[in-house]
């Protein structure tokens, strides 16, 4: 089978490409698991300075791999993975991210994105919650914008994303806009970097480590429910779902 993720190296960046555009970029157990994996080697590699994130085709991730969702006891172990990852993690968007993928989005330490990209947390439309991903996403989001938008599910642009906490910066031109800020990773110390992010990501790992059990068991149960079954089957046959007014 093909890779779904792929790895590039180029003076002291790691980037690491989602390419599993069949399905949207959506969280499977392979895409999470081969993640987990590249995560780890760029972190041993004392010549890798800062990770990029990023992706192909139109969608960085469109949440949970509905027809072959990961465990969300390993996806909690990925955003555990980036938030302690002792580089710093920066997310380049140039598409849609939705529900899961934001959480994705949110635990990167620097997240840019173009003018075409789009957001939506999309859960409550589903019978689900924003469980796991509000760990790193509260801490970093204006609360009331969150409340909107985690109980709505309505879309937003880069702009808007910038103005709540989502994003650090968008742009037209995605490269440009991180032009500096990956100048920037590349002339500071390893050590620097190190202590830097650990001061920065505080409050998400402590969200995560707080809350992270009882939030991934919240979300099983919410899978497992009849709303969710009927949220979820809606959404394959393309129809309201039973409760929508």
């Amino acid at each position: 089978m093909a890779p779904l993720v792929h790895a590039a190296q180029a003076t002291g960046i790691a980037t690491l490409a989602l390419d599993s555009p069949g399905n949207r970029n959506a969280l499977s157990a392979d895409l999470v698991a081969e993640l987990r994996t590249a995560l780890a080697t760029a972190a041993a590699d004392p010549a890798v300075r800062a990770v990029v994130l990023t992706h192909t085709g139109n969608t960085f991730c469109a949440g949970a791999d509905l027809k072959s969702p990961c465990d969300p006891a390993d996806f909690l172990a990925l955003l555990r993975e980036i938030a302690e990852l002792p580089k710093p993690v920066v997310a380049r968007v140039t598409g849609h991210v939705r529900a899961g993928g934001l959480g994705l989005l949110g635990v990167c330490d620097i997240a840019a994105a173009g003018p075409r990209s789009s957001y939506a947390f999309t859960e409550t439309h589903l019978g689900l919650a924003p469980a796991v991903i509000s760990m790193p996403l509260l801490p970093r989001l204006d609360p009331r914008a969150a409340a909107r938008y985690f109980l709505t599910a309505e879309a937003f642009d880069a702009a808007e994303a910038a103005r709540i906490g989502l994003l650090t910066l968008h742009g037209e031109d995605v490269e440009a806009a991180l032009e500096p800020v990956l100048a920037g990773l590349r002339k500071a110390s390893p050590q620097g970097l190190a202590a830097t992010k650990a001061l920065t990501s505080a409050a998400v790992r402590e969200a995560l480590t707080r809350d992270g059990s009882r939030l991934t068991e919240l979300s099983a149960g919410l899978f497992a429910s009849d709303e969710a079954r009927e949220g979820i089957t809606a959404r394959f046959e393309r129809r309201e779902p039973s409760w929508s007014l």
